[in-house]
């Protein structure tokens, strides 16, 4: 493979692959050409990077010859198909959609958490769910010194990683209530401004949604641990940008507060903003367009012997999907990974 490789960058339009561009310009990621890849509908739109409008090509069969990387963000039925092609064609391809999550074949990676498991990839990398990656960055940590036995998550995630239409319905739900006018809920299935709805994705058999058993699942493949025990509650609130997290955590060894916030703030990823006197606690409205993922409200849990409650906060588009696929691909290049087996 070139030194510097041929990037595709596959859903180029949508929030996701808009931001993977701007990450790709401001990490001054090494390439030798970027191709925007979208639906044939989106062919022929211009995409700004690095103050130059590139055309859209459009996604089909025979997109990736002469293509080193691809990164995805094109939903799932998209990368199904096409995955596989340019892995055929000698991609390796970082996909943020769940289409290849659970896959046995496939590593599911957070580069603060589990690079090493990049090491067997077989052309295909998956990137996370939003909400399961700010979670992991904040307990891996705590994992690696205290083991964490179980994790009782509470999620208040915002539009925007529903897409586009959703950003919209909540300002045009919002105009339209504060102008004393009735609203209509097309993208989700009550209204959002103003609201907080308790599902996200479909419900599942065991009552739970498909979201929040994402999380149960990813948490465990990215640790590499199946004795942790995960229980989640999504919710949609009416933020554009940034997820919010309430995490409890049950751990074997016996971890104080000022412990868990000295060991966060050496960690890679992490900021603890945590001072309670100064009302100095981590918020969406403040996390958004930033990298990192914060922590707050760091205290032990008096119920238990060994228990941590914390807040975690992070911008879905940037470290949950755009990031997180851009920091993959780097660690790609830094371990000689960026071919296919």
């Amino acid at each position: 493979m070139k030194s510097n490789p041929v990037v595709a960058v596959c859903g180029a339009t949508g929030a996701v692959g808009q931001e993977m561009l701007k990450v790709l310009e401001q990490r001054e990621f090494p390439y030798s050409k970027i191709i925007p890849m979208a639906s044939a509908r989106s062919a022929g739109k211009k995409v700004e990077f690095k103050g130059e409008e590139l055309t859209v090509v459009e996604l089909t069969e025979d997109s990736f010859e002469g293509v080193d990387l691809a990164l995805f963000s094109a939903g799932g039925s998209t990368s199904e198909k096409f995955a596989p092609i340019a892995v055929q064609s000698g991609c390796v391809v970082v996909d943020n959609s769940s289409a290849w999550r659970m896959d046995d074949e496939c590593p599911l990676v957070v580069p603060e958490v589990n690079p090493e498991d990049l090491d067997w990839h077989k052309g295909i990398i998956a990137n996370p769910n939003c909400s399961t990656i700010q979670m992991m960055v904040a307990l891996k940590p705590i994992h690696d010194e205290a083991r964490i036995k179980r994790v009782v998550v509470s999620t208040y995630q915002a539009v925007s990683g529903t897409g586009q239409k959703a950003i919209e319905e909540l300002e045009n739900q919002t105009r339209r209530l504060m102008s004393g006018q009735p609203v209509v809920a097309d993208v989700y299935p009550h209204q959002i401004a103003f609201n907080c709805l308790p599902q996200i994705d479909v419900f599942m058999e065991n009552g739970y949604t498909k979201e929040e058993m994402k999380m149960v699942h990813e948490t465990i493949k990215i640790m590499g641990d199946p004795t942790i025990k995960v229980t989640a509650t999504c919710v949609r609130v009416p933020v554009f940008y940034g997820h919010s997290e309430s995490l409890n955590i049950e751990t074997q060894e016996k971890m104080k507060a000022d412990d868990v916030r000295a060991l966060l703030a050496k960690s890679p990823g992490v900021i603890v903003e945590d001072y309670p006197e100064k009302k100095a606690y981590p918020m969406p409205v403040d996390a958004a367009g930033d990298d990192a993922t914060y922590v707050g409200r760091i205290r032990e849990d008096e119920t238990i012997e060994n228990g941590i409650n914390m807040w975690v906060v992070s911008d879905n588009i940037r470290k949950g999907a755009a990031l997180n696929t851009i920091q993959i691909a780097e660690t790609l290049i830094q371990r000689n990974l960026l071919r296919v087996p």
